[in-house]
């Protein structure tokens, strides 16, 4: 396997090499392989069902994505911040769930996951749990978890576990901005996974909004959790209902703004839209034994003393 990976390393240095001699642009590359692999007998390990995307199962979001989310593309979720880190973990975790249970026709060993982690963002987000990734409808035993020490390690190994095509989803977990990971790279992972026909997933803690070849760009952020209702129709008080999300579909062929809450239930492992009129509303709790306010002090002894004679300088320039 290892010698198979490193001999298309190989092959894609050249090809990319004399396509940039004959002045072919760049992106013609992953056609080349395309024909490729069809010219080897079809043998393609990204399946027969790797070109067509993937539904979220919101009607909106995917006529916006053009059909889904693409399985052979570069798609980036991005945390405004990194208390938000947990929000866009959680999306990227869903969306990974809903791919494997569209992959039934994908053998069993190409079914894993494979995340990527940073090591500040793990610092500060911590590290994926293996009871969180069943609430979120993903095994433990099909979930690898990879900690390189530096950037240049994390691209490089989500470059050869692309070209393996052995994992359903690729994970690159990035903190914020980093200069050694701009357009360039971006580009070349957009190529690796167009290559490979395998979905990779960028996800950006704290990141702010920049130039990337991701196919799309959603930023995810906290929403509250909907209502859950007893069988009645009356609600059970004090529960905490399905992970929720606000997305904000940042990136896309489509100029038209999209804006969202999408629920998500770990049991059927799909997304539910939230209406506004859903949402619920943040309830002020009141003290069980209330105490009147303490009236504001008089004749404080460390008032602000008045300010002294304003002596008027001449601007330096």
């Amino acid at each position: 396997m290892a010698e198979t990976a490193v001999a298309r390393e190989t092959l894609f240095a050249l090809r990319e090499t004399i396509a940039r001699l004959e002045g072919k642009p760049v992106p013609a590359l992953a056609a080349a392989a395309h024909e490729a692999m069809a010219a080897d007998g079809g043998r393609s390990k990204a399946g027969p069902k790797q070109g067509r995307p993937f539904e979220t199962g919101i009607a909106t979001l995917d006529e916006a994505l053009e059909g889904g989310v693409p399985r052979d593309a570069l798609t980036e979720i991005r945390s405004l911040s990194l208390r938000d880190a947990g929000a866009a973990t959680g999306f990227a975790l869903a969306l990974a769930s809903r791919l494997r249970e569209g992959d039934k026709n994908v053998p069993a060993g190409r079914t894993i996951v494979l995340w990527i982690g940073d090591t500040v963002a793990t610092m500060e987000a911590g590290l994926p749990y293996a009871i969180g990734l069943r609430d979120f409808g993903l095994e433990p035993q099909g979930f690898l978890h990879a900690a390189p020490r530096k950037l240049e390690e994390a691209l490089w190994l989500a470059e050869a576990a692309l070209a393996s095509g052995v994992f359903a989803v690729v994970i690159l977990e990035v903190r914020g901005n980093p200069a050694r990971f701009g357009l360039t790279e971006s580009r070349r992972l957009s190529l690796r996974a167009k290559a490979a026909g395998r979905p990779l997933f960028l996800l950006r803690h704290g990141g702010e909004e920049e130039a990337s070849s991701a196919l799309f760009r959603l930023s995810v952020e906290p929403a509250p959790a909907a209502a859950r209702f007893l069988p009645d129709g009356s609600m059970l008080g004090g529960s905490i209902g399905n992970p929720s999300f606000r997305l904000t579909l940042e990136k896309s062929r489509n100029p038209a703004p999209l804006s969202l809450v999408l629920e998500w239930n770990p049991h059927d492992r799909r997304f539910s839209s939230i209406l506004d009129q859903q949402r619920p509303a943040l309830i002020e709790r009141k003290s069980a034994n209330p105490r009147p306010h303490l009236p504001p002090v008089a004749n404080r002894s460390d008032r602000p003393q008045a300010m002294g004679s304003v002596v008027a300088l001449d601007r330096a320039s």
